[in-house]
């Protein structure tokens, strides 16, 4: 429910795709801009595999088609960070150069001269964004950061010359007012959405309207790198502990913390401000003043005052949004992201938080008060504090259900769940994986890729990268990139896809063991790349589904974590290897609702939060006084502090992708746990039949169906709130 975005782009054609990048969180995302596999007949061959610039001897190694096996891979070899700059500018007038020759075509707009031509555009623009926004994410160097600030503006620039272009609009909205002459569903759906994507980006609008919204974009895409860079500063920081201060901490978090010194030539052991350093450090420590020293380090990023501070940029960030949404003829900031969400209306989300809130909040008060009676018998003389909870949340576990974290967390070696999350794909949907890495390199030492086939012939897939560890200059959060979209335009092409964490690493020669939360985030983010590697489209726009969607296949896939299949193969002690013991999963099994109060709360408070923020039309805001009156509205518990407060709200302010659209989360396991429902009732999680109308219907159609309707084929009807509110624990009248 709470992971990090995937980082897929806003829908929209080929051609416009790409240009989304400049408001994506430093992604690489749905770049299709690789080679084609060679068409299997002259038939097939019928259309150009590229367009004719894509096809130039003449390009920078950074723009040029992707060379090597299954259909090219991201040459990171080839990256000069000192180019990228010029390059983006060659990549853009290439671009342009293509979109001038659709506006300005003799012939009568058509489907394919125009809505295809520029679903073909643009190709060596999307291969150097791969490359730019892979490292933007995953090494932001201060190199890459200073011209992040400059590439991104630029390509703000980019993408609204071709919204805002008259003669192009003119031919797609011929094409889209005789779509229903002669065009199948898919094609139908493909100009719809590139239609109505050119409205809601400005493409009506007056020239003076228009020249005002390009400036206001292009300082957002300012601002939005300007966020990111300075939250990541904050990151990139830490509390250093001595022997003592870490004693009576689990040996393996200790050799994290201990290992985390070393890398950055540090005596002692350091906790880097990242969620997965900081959590098992307040859960597990007896210092409390130390524990209140790493939160609010972790709590504080983005609002320490000075040259990070990020406050002022969230000001500017939501005055111009507003004043964009009115711009565009929306009641709010809020109103114009969601017109192409399934929610559409703010009212409903919000209407759907609310039912959820308040059974979050009475369950919090319960769990308070738990912890309250067990620190007066271990003789605390404090109340429950935001740096408490956690610390007392364990204790009422191990007294409650006799379960240890700590002992729990010793079953779940990283390299055992990475094999179960391939053992999910192949089970469910019939997939396999071996490593290439040998064959193929990486962007860091880190990384390892993974081909992907089909069991019953080994047909080729697609590439799955995997970067599964913090580091310095790495953004923090998990999330999954396309690098290249799957599609069926001129031929097969291959989809590459990427998962990314921030797990804590181990020393050399020892296993990193991660917790029950990491293991379903890194379900969570392999069922954001079994979507894409799934997806059976023929165009590359058809491949991104609205943000309140694309979580949900993920978040089904986190249930499987916690079945017996995968427990009982994979859940291997780290040092005998011996299986979790059938008493152990029982304690697991039992408390599968424990804290979900404060689970629910934390993330829920930040997605409301985010929405009365978007929903207010004058856009004026002071951020620190916004939060805390937003909280006291809607009754915030005084022991829970928001999962992300407004200074590091990635999600919000580094991009547009979440703003106003937290609620995405809550929105997509809303589904996840109806679909959940459908397997369980079957009686086999694992039931073949359940799972290959789940792929067919859910996972490889894309934004081809509308998703509403796909949902409903799959499940014959709408999805009910009610099992979200059973697999909480939260009563459901």
């Amino acid at each position: 429910m709470h992971r990090s975005p995937p980082q897929n782009l806003p829908t929209a054609s080929a051609a416009v795709r790409v240009l989304a990048l400049s408001a994506a969180l430093s992604t690489a995302a749905g770049c299709s801009g690789g080679q084609v596999e060679p068409p299997a007949s002259a038939a097939q061959a019928s259309k150009p595999a590229t367009s004719a610039v894509s096809r130039a001897t003449t390009l920078p190694p950074m723009l040029a088609p992707w060379t090597g096996p299954w259909g090219g891979v991201p040459p990171f070899e080839r990256i000069d960070s000192a180019r990228f700059t010029a390059d983006f500018d060659t990549a853009i007038d290439l671009m342009a150069a293509e979109v001038e020759a659709i506006a300005t075509a003799a012939d009568a707009p058509t489907f394919d001269n125009t809505v295809v031509a520029l679903e073909r555009a643009g190709r060596p623009l999307q291969r150097i964004s791969t490359l730019f926004f892979t490292m933007a994410s995953s090494v932001n160097t201060p190199e890459i950061q200073k011209q992040s600030g400059i590439i991104r503006p630029r390509l703000s620039a980019a993408r609204d010359a071709i919204y805002f272009d008259t003669r192009l609009f003119e031919r797609i909205a011929k094409v889209h007012a005789t779509r229903t002459e002669g065009l199948n569903a898919e094609q139908r759906r493909l100009v719809e959405k590139v239609y109505d994507e050119f409205v809601r980006r400005g493409a009506k609008l007056s020239a003076a309207s228009k020249t005002r919204l390009g400036a206001i974009n292009e300082r957002l895409a300012g601002l939005f790198s300007d966020f990111s860079n300075r939250v990541q500063a904050d990151e990139d920081t830490w509390v250093l502990l001595t022997d003592k201060q870490v004693s009576g901490l689990p040996a393996a978090t200790v050799a994290v913390y201990k290992a985390a010194a070393e890398e950055r030539k540090l005596d002692g052991y350091a906790v880097v401000n990242t969620r997965s350093a900081v959590v098992p450090f307040l859960m597990f420590s007896d210092e409390r003043a130390l524990r209140e020293r790493v939160w609010r380090a972790f709590t504080q990023r983005g609002d320490h005052g000075g040259k990070n501070d990020t406050k002022p940029l969230i000001t500017d960030i939501v005055r111009l949004r507003a004043e964009r949404a009115k711009l565009l003829g929306y009641p709010s900031h809020a109103h114009w992201r969601m017109s192409a969400s399934m929610a559409r209306d703010p009212a409903r989300a919000q209407a759907l938080m609310m039912r959820v809130w308040a059974p979050a909040v009475q369950r919090v008060q319960e769990e308070v008060g738990d912890m309250r009676a067990l620190a007066a018998k271990l003789g605390a003389r404090h109340d429950i504090e935001p740096w408490d909870y956690r610390y007392y949340m364990e204790k009422v576990r191990k007294a409650r259900y006799d379960l240890d974290q700590s002992e729990f967390k010793n079953y779940f070696v990283l390299e055992h769940m990475i094999e179960a999350s391939y053992y999910l794909a192949g089970r469910l949907y019939g997939y396999a994986f071996e490593e290439v890495t040998d064959k193929i390199k990486g962007f860091h030492p880190d990384v390892r890729v993974y081909r992907v086939t089909r069991k019953a012939d080994g047909s080729h897939v697609g590439l799955l990268y995997r970067d599964d560890f913090a580091r310095q200059y790495k953004r923090s959060g998990a999330w999954q990139s396309t690098y290249r979209t799957q599609h069926k335009l001129d031929g097969k092409v291959y989809p590459v896809v990427s998962n990314n964490n921030n797990f804590a690493k181990a020393a050399p020669g020892k296993p990193t063991l991660i917790s029950l939360d990491d293991a379903e985030t890194l379900f969570h983010e392999f069922g954001h790349a079994l979507h894409a590697l799934t997806n059976d489209t023929t165009y590359p726009t058809l491949a991104d589904t609205p943000r309140d969607f694309v979580e949900f296949p993920s978040q089904v896939h986190e249930n499987w974590v916690l079945s017996r299949a995968v427990l009982d193969r994979f859940a291997r002690h780290y040092k005998t290897g011996a299986p979790m013991p059938q008493s152990l999963i029982d304690k697991v099994q039992r408390a599968r609702t424990f804290n979900k109060g404060f689970a629910t709360v934390e993330y829920l408070a930040a997605a409301l939060v985010d929405m009365k923020l978007h929903t207010d039309p004058r856009g004026e805001v002071e951020p620190a006084a916004f939060e805390e009156a937003a909280l006291a509205a809607i009754g915030m518990p005084d022991e829970i502090v928001l999962r992300h407060r407004l200074p590091h709200f990635m999600h919000l302010f580094a991009t547009d992708g979440y703003s106003a659209g937290y609620y995405a989360y809550l929105w997509s396991d809303v589904m996840a746990a109806d679909a959940w429902q459908a397997f369980e009732e079957t009686g086999d999680v694992w039931d073949p039949t359940t799972a290959q109308k789940f792929k067919d219907i859910i996972l490889a159609t894309g934004d081809a169906i509308v998703r509403a309707e796909a949902y409903r084929r799959f499940r014959g009807r709408d999805p009910k709130v009610e099992a979200l509110l059973k697999n909480r624990g939260f009563p459901t009248k």
